[in-house]
């Protein structure tokens, strides 16, 4: 699979799409927030102990609360993004699309020092990368997913082709999937669009480009455009 596309169907019936956000820029959003709290631990640590043992202990209690529930804070109050998730425009959503719950963010967090080993997180990216939605152990645990918070669904209309008939009949489900990959072609990258027109070259009996002019024509016929 070529695109971080996941796909949701409500029990409402409606299909949702959210692209999935990729190691980098998770990797990206978490430098952000572990500089922030650098600049927190070394300004309380700068402070605090001025007030002597008492001092020590908030201190210390101090970075037991932001290590453990900073993430968990921010992504239950602010729409599933730390100020590091924020800035890179991803957000933690539950698989369903659901907005995070306590459970979920405690769950996803608390697996965190389990996906940092050996180092850096080792095992957290080597799970990621075994898994369409590269989700780390906590995600998976959580059953949560880390995705763009742009990623909205939106009316496209179709790329320009003189409207093709059908060469054979389709069912229904069959007629929808061809003109979802005509709305979405544009999100998609050139392999990627190859890749899913050649699955059905037997009904075009072409390949490659000529295949995607193709279903181009056919999501115009279905569409009930004329030339």
């Amino acid at each position: 699979m070529l695109d971080t596309i996941h796909t949701i169907d409500t029990p409402e019936g409606v299909e949702l799409q959210i692209k999935v956000a990729g190691p980098v820029v998770r990797a990206l959003a978490w430098m952000v927030d572990f500089l922030i709290r650098i600049i927190v631990y070394i300004g309380l640590a700068n402070v605090l102990p001025f007030l002597g043992e008492l001092g020590v202990g908030l201190l210390l209690i101090a970075f037991f609360l932001l290590e453990w529930f900073y993430p968990v804070i921010f992504e239950i109050y602010y729409d599933g993004a730390t100020p590091g998730k924020r800035i890179m425009g991803i957000k933690a959503l539950h698989d369903n699309a659901q907005p995070m719950t306590w459970s979920g963010s405690l769950i996803r967090n608390l697996l965190r020092p389990v996906d940092f080993l050996p180092i850096f997180y080792g095992v957290g990216l080597t799970a990621m990368l075994f898994n369409q939605e590269f989700k780390r152990l906590g995600d998976l645990a959580a059953s949560t997913i880390v995705v763009y918070n742009d990623e909205k669904l939106k009316a496209f209309d179709l790329p320009k082709a003189d409207p093709t008939p059908l060469p054979i009949p389709l069912n229904l489900a069959e007629q929808h999937a061809i003109i979802h990959f005509a709305e979405r072609a544009h999100t998609l990258s050139p392999e990627r669009q190859a890749e899913l027109a050649n699955i059905i070259s037997p009904l075009t009996n072409t390949e490659g480009q000529q295949t995607i002019q193709t279903l181009y024509g056919i999501a115009n016929g279905l569409y009930g455009k004329h030339d």
